[in-house]
């Protein structure tokens, strides 16, 4: 059965794709298609991102991989900025959440992701992500690598790239996550040497 959610970014971008009014610019379809894939991956909804994500294929393993690590990390927004047009005609969401991940390192922080979207003709054709990760959070992913890959290799296969267990993956990452903070005593980003 389709969401309410996944019939709705249907009809809007539909409606995007439709001639636009004389008062609408190609940047302001951007926006507004951009919005509505932040609207989507928010959901959880692995459907209405990938209605959001039709033209571009590329990009869509990798973000319903996000968006299925983010769901099973228990990402909470906190703020969500409105999206903005770049200089290079990129637009820009950035959104704060609280996660599982660093609350495992015990750090008082809250991570701000920004999806960088690429839209023409009022679809969306490309999409990436950057974060403010602390150094913490990437140390703490070097040494489950490196000292815990039994926990991580099954769940994690296809990292951000299309694998089927992304929820999985991030609970083992965050028990990783904890393990590191616990045997390292610290989650200030440095890391003791093994």
């Amino acid at each position: 059965m389709v969401s309410k959610l996944t019939s709705v970014l249907a009809i809007a971008l539909l409606l995007i794709s439709c001639e636009r009014t004389v008062d609408q610019t190609p940047g302001d379809q951007a926006i507004i298609a951009a919005e509505l894939y932040v609207d989507a991956f928010y959901s959880f909804d692995s459907i209405a991102l990938q209605v959001t994500l039709s033209s571009a294929e590329e990009s869509l393993p990798e973000m319903l991989f996000y968006q299925g690590w983010a769901k099973g990390g228990n990402y909470e927004v906190i703020e969500r900025m409105p999206c903005e047009l770049g200089k290079d005609e990129t637009i820009n969401c950035s959104i704060t959440v609280k996660d599982d991940l660093i609350g495992a390192l015990g750090i008082d922080f809250n991570v701000t992701d920004t999806f960088h979207i690429s839209v023409s003709g009022g679809q969306i054709v490309a999409v990436n992500n950057s974060s403010n990760d602390p150094q913490a959070y990437w140390d703490a992913e070097i040494w489950v690598r490196n000292n815990k890959p039994e926990l991580i290799e099954r769940p994690c296969k296809g990292f951000f790239d299309g694998g089927p267990t992304p929820g999985d993956c991030v609970r083992a990452m965050v028990r990783g996550y904890s393990e590191f903070a616990n045997q390292t005593g610290r989650s200030d980003g440095s890391v003791t040497s093994e």
